[in-house]
C-alpha cells in the first residue's frame, strides 16, 4: 500500500493532508525519515509520525440522524451535547462531512476515510444535499425565483439548485455549497424570511430513511459506491 493512503486509512486526514506530513519529513518507516509519496509500505513495516506508531484501521461510513439542539463538535467548554456522544467508544476516530449548526437537525455522514469526505465536501464536486426547510411565513415566488438565481450572502453568493413547495411555509432546497447557515442568509437576505425548522434529508444518494433522532446506521456499500459517483468520479479511483 503506498504511504499516503495508509497514513490516511490510520485517520491522519485526507490523501493531500497525509502528503504534507509526508514531504515535510515528519513520517519514517522502519527508522528512516521518507518523504517519497511513491513509497510502498506492507504489515510488517513500522511506521511514525513523530514518535507516534501508526496503525492502519478500517474505514467505517456511517449515516447518522442529528438531533436539534446538539453540537458537530467533539467537545464543548460549557458541556453541551455532541453527536460524538451517541457513537459506541469502540469506534475508531471520525469524523462528520458537511455540517449542521445547533438548532438544525438530520443527515450526516460519520466515516473515517479523508479521501471520501474531502470528495463530498469541497465544493467542485456538486453532491447535493437536500432539506426540508420550515419558514415563519409562506415563501413568495418572486423569492424563490431569486434564490434559484442566487443571492449575496456572507461567506459567497448562495443559490439554490433545486426548490419545491410542500406546503405554503414548507419547502424542499436542493444546495451544492456549503456556506456556513448558507439556508438562514439566503432567506433572510430574499424576504427576511425566519427559518422555523431545517432537516437535511439526503447527501447525494444517501437518505435518512426511518432513522430516528439520535440513531446511526452503517452505510450499505451500494450506497458507498453511489456517493463516489456523486463526487462525479474524480476521486473514485483513489479508495481501490
Amino acid at each position: 500500500m503506498r504511504l499516503n493512503r495508509f497514513l490516511a486509512s490510520a485517520g491522519l486526514g485526507s490523501r493531500r493532508s497525509v502528503e504534507e506530513l509526508i514531504l515535510s519529513g515528519r513520517v519514517r518507516v522502519n527508522g528512516d525519515i521518507v518523504t517519497n509519496l511513491a513509497t510502498q509500505v506492507g504489515p510488517r513495516d513500522s511506521v511514525k509520525v513523530g514518535s507516534k506508531l501508526i496503525r492502519s484501521e478500517e474505514h467505517l461510513y456511517a449515516v447518522f440522524n442529528k438531533p436539534k439542539n446538539v453540537l458537530c463538535t467533539a467537545s464543548d467548554e460549557k458541556d453541551r451535547p455532541t453527536i460524538f456522544e451517541y457513537f459506541p467508544r469502540t469506534w475508531p476516530r471520525v469524523f462528520h462531512v458537511g455540517r449542521l449548526d445547533m438548532n438544525s437537525e438530520g443527515l450526516l455522514i460519520i466515516t473515517n476515510d479523508g479521501d471520501l469526505a474531502n470528495a463530498l465536501a469541497h465544493p467542485r464536486y456538486k453532491v447535493e444535499k437536500e432539506y426540508e426547510v420550515t419558514l415563519d411565513r409562506a415563501l413568495e415566488p418572486e423569492h424563490r425565483e431569486k434564490l434559484l438565481r442566487g443571492v449575496a450572502i456572507d461567506g459567497g453568493r448562495g443559490k439554490a439548485e433545486r426548490i419545491e413547495h410542500l406546503a405554503p411555509n414548507h419547502v424542499s432546497m436542493v444546495l451544492t455549497q456549503g456556506i456556513n447557515r448558507q439556508i438562514h442568509k439566503m432567506l433572510w437576505r430574499v424576504g427576511e424570511y425566519d427559518v422555523k425548522r431545517l432537516v437535511r434529508i439526503r447527501i447525494g444518494p444517501i437518505l435518512m430513511e426511518d432513522l430516528v433522532p439520535g440513531r446511526w446506521r452503517l452505510m450499505r456499500h451500494p450506497e458507498l459506491d453511489g456517493l463516489w459517483e456523486a463526487a462525479q468520479g474524480k476521486a473514485a479511483g483513489k479508495r481501490k
